[in-house]
């Protein structure tokens, strides 16, 4: 009957629409997650201004990141802490933002600990499935102890010309918020010794140019960077002289981002307590540069163990690295509430909890931050895609 034909054609047209909207949502809602390699922002091109004025920008598109933990063990072949990583996006065109006005030197030594609020990320994969499940019975649990949560924001993808934008997009946000964004710049080449989160800048120059573009996003205010995870622990894989040149480029890292902004606190990788010894990262970390170009060391990002253990860790190897008496180290805690699964377990494990809430007043000596860097909810690939949020894994830890 031709009614009959009109309420379907209606009908075919109402579901083409609904799948156009369901598309457009699923590209924005893409997270910044952990492991990285998926991961960045893309809140288009900015004008190339370098402060973190309240001035209000274009809501970031997120993108999954990866989800491969460290190693639970000192094995330099075990794969890093990172998912697997998304295709590197197309190279832009667009001319690169104006130079900013140099800002002042930066003191020797560290920066002072931010001890303002941490910025939570108003786009996140948690966040979306939140809003899109109001009667799920798991859904307040999760919205509460997970989505209200302040969490890292990676940048995983190589992308010149576009990531100070998408940085300066975050830190504006933050300062408009009057919080301490946490950034995760991960894009080194050979990362994750080509294992799931592989990829990266095709070279180190490459590498450098991208870094100082990074920089230029960062703003004037308070910043916490975690530079590279598993760049330093997971280097065992490279020659000698592909190690050095690696180390040599993290410094200039840490000293480009440092001087762009003064009140940024960049941290290196620290691997964590289930890795190498206090002294052998100690040493790596000292070739580099971490004492001299950076505020501190990061432990336990995608990782499990409990934060007692990598506190003593952390102290362990900052007094084997020595330099400023200023450094400190930061924790991840998203995931390490009943401590390190079984050996081998790391592909998300049961029976493990959220750690400690993101905080910057830990009351530790020497522990300027616990910080939630892998988002929790995110999958290693087995409770679902590396990278995505699954409420199971999400209410699971959440109630563990």
């Amino acid at each position: 009957m031709p009614g009959t034909r009109v309420r379907r054609r209606t009908a075919h047209r109402e579901r083409r629409r609904a799948a156009r909207r369901h598309a457009l949502l699923a590209v924005a809602s893409a997270v910044v997650a952990i492991g990285a390699t998926a991961g960045l922002i893309d809140a288009g091109h900015q004008d190339g201004r370098d402060t973190a004025r309240p001035e209000p920008t274009p809501p970031p598109v997120l993108q999954p990141l990866p989800a491969v933990p460290t190693p639970t063990a000192p094995a330099p072949s075990a794969s890093s802490a990172r998912p697997a990583p998304a295709p590197s996006p197309s190279r832009t065109t667009a001319h690169p933002s104006a130079a900013p006005t140099p800002p002042p030197a930066r003191p020797t030594g560290p920066a002072p600990a931010p001890r303002n609020r941490l910025f939570r990320h108003p786009h996140s994969q948690v966040l979306d499935w939140v809003r899109a499940n109001p009667d799920d019975p798991r859904r307040p649990v999760i919205e509460s102890r997970i989505a209200e949560r302040p969490a890292a924001v990676w940048f995983a993808a190589h992308n010149p010309g576009e990531i100070a934008g998408q940085v300066r997009a975050v830190t504006r946000g933050a300062a408009a918020a009057g919080r301490t964004p946490v950034l995760v710049p991960y894009a080194l080449p050979d990362r994750d010794c080509g294992g799931a989160s592989r990829g990266g800048a095709p070279d180190l120059a490459a590498y450098d140019a991208w870094i100082r573009e990074f920089a230029q996003g960062l703003g004037a205010g308070a910043a916490i960077v975690i530079l590279e995870p598993d760049a330093i622990a997971l280097s065992d894989c490279l020659t000698a002289p592909e190690r050095a040149a690696r180390f040599a480029s993290l410094a200039r890292a840490g000293r480009t981002l440092r001087t762009a902004n003064p009140r940024a606190r960049v941290y290196f990788d620290g691997g964590h307590s289930g890795w190498h010894t206090p002294a052998k990262q100690a040493a790596a970390l000292r070739a580099a540069g971490a004492a001299t170009n950076g505020d501190g060391i990061f432990t336990n990002v995608a990782n499990f163990h409990r934060t007692a253990d990598e506190t003593a860790y952390a102290r362990r190897v900052l007094a084997a690295l020595g330099g400023p008496a200023g450094l400190g180290a930061v924790v991840d805690t998203s995931r390490n509430g009943n401590g390190a699964p079984a050996a081998g377990k790391w592909c998300d494990p049961a029976g493990r909890a959220l750690g400690q809430p993101p905080t910057t007043r830990t009351g530790e000596s020497r522990i300027d931050a616990y910080l939630w860097v892998k988002l929790p909810g995110e999958s290693d690939g087995c409770s679902g895609a590396a990278g995505s949020f699954t409420p199971e894994y999400a209410y699971a830890l959440a109630t563990g």
